[in-house]
Parts: C-alpha cells; sequence; structure tokens
C-alpha cells in the first residue's frame, strides 16, 4: 500500500511539517507519522481533508490502494469479528449450561473451573468490544453493516447516532433482569440439592 508514501510526498513537496497537516486536519502528529510509515491508514473524513490540502482529487489520491485497504479490513478484521461474535456466543451458552452440573459433579474444584470459564468469556467480551470501538459501531444496525461490509448512509449513522443512548439503557436493563433470572435458577437448583 502506498498511501503513506503518498500523503509524505504531497506534504513535503507542499513544504508542511507533520505537526502543521496535523493541526489542518485535527490528528496528532503521531498520527501523521503513522500514516506514512503505513502502520495505520487515514478514515474517509481525513482522506477527504488530504485530498484538498493537496489539491488532488480523491480518486487520484487512493487510487490502487482502496482494492488493498478494502481486502486488509476483510481478511484481519471481518473474520476476526465474526469469529469472536460465534466464540463468544458459544461461550456464553456453556457459561449458563454448565454451572448445575460443575458445582453438582465437582464442587468446589468445578465452581473454580466455571469462574475461569466465565474470565475468559469476559476478555472475549472486551476484544469484541474493542474492536466496535475501534469502528465506532455500537447498535445493532451498524454491527450488521460493519460485518456485511456495506456503509451506513450519513442519515442512517445520525439515526444510529441517536438510538445509541436508549440502546445501551435498554442493554442494561436486559443484563441485570438476565442477571437476575439466572441467580433465581442458580438458587433454586442449590436449595433443591
Amino acid at each position: 500500500m502506498d498511501i503513506g508514501t503518498k500523503i509524505k510526498k504531497y506534504r513535503e513537496s507542499q513544504n508542511i511539517s507533520q505537526d502543521e497537516l496535523a493541526l489542518r486536519i485535527f490528528v496528532s502528529r503521531q498520527t501523521i507519522s503513522n500514516w506514512e510509515t503505513n502502520k495505520s491508514c487515514p478514515d474517509i473524513k481525513s482522506l477527504t481533508m488530504l485530498s484538498n490540502i493537496f489539491n488532488v482529487s480523491l480518486d487520484d489520491f487512493i487510487k490502487g490502494d482502496l482494492e488493498e485497504m478494502k481486502k486488509i479490513v476483510e481478511e484481519k478484521d471481518l473474520k476476526g469479528f465474526n469469529i469472536l461474535g460465534w466464540v463468544f456466543t458459544i461461550e456464553l451458552l456453556l457459561m449458563v449450561i454448565s454451572v448445575y452440573p460443575l458445582f453438582k459433579f465437582a464442587g468446589i474444584i468445578g465452581i473454580g473451573i466455571w469462574v475461569l470459564f466465565v474470565a475468559v468469556t469476559i476478555c472475549t467480551a472486551f476484544t469484541i468490544e474493542r474492536i466496535k470501538k475501534h469502528y465506532d459501531i455500537q447498535t445493532y444496525k451498524e454491527i450488521v453493516a460493519f460485518v456485511e461490509n456495506k456503509p451506513l448512509s450519513y442519515e442512517e449513522s445520525q439515526q444510529e447516532l441517536g438510538k445509541r443512548i436508549y440502546q445501551k439503557i435498554l442493554m442494561a436493563i436486559m443484563s441485570g433482569v438476565i442477571a437476575f433470572l439466572i441467580c433465581l435458577v442458580v438458587a433454586f437448583i442449590i436449595n433443591n440439592l
């Protein structure tokens, strides 16, 4: 990928420092450095600003890089995100199903195994959340669009931003209800031993 080379070439041809370019497009100097060394890629907003600053069409600016960027995103992030989603689903199901048998048949050791299993599930959840935060996807519609590799329109993006607050509140309530129901089931099972 030569987007970093292009950024550096255009920046130097206009005698613009990394600090000055960073100020113009509202990012850090380190971000510019990462782009120029191909450690990361600019988002579409930054690419548009860069093409305006360098007085180059966006098409010419990213020509040849678009397919490679798409391939990288598809290969690394999309596959990993989908696999993690399935792993997390299976971990959650096993976590709920295994609590009684582990407690009943393995006693304290079973509880230790179950707690370890819960810790692994929580680590998977944090990894998924880190990916979601990196790509700024939080609502169901945004996640589906990411998994299908389809962008949301500006209007859809704005609608999803508005929904985030309500979805977080609803998810917190639902999580509390589910946790309460699981506690009731476990308590019922333990009392009937």
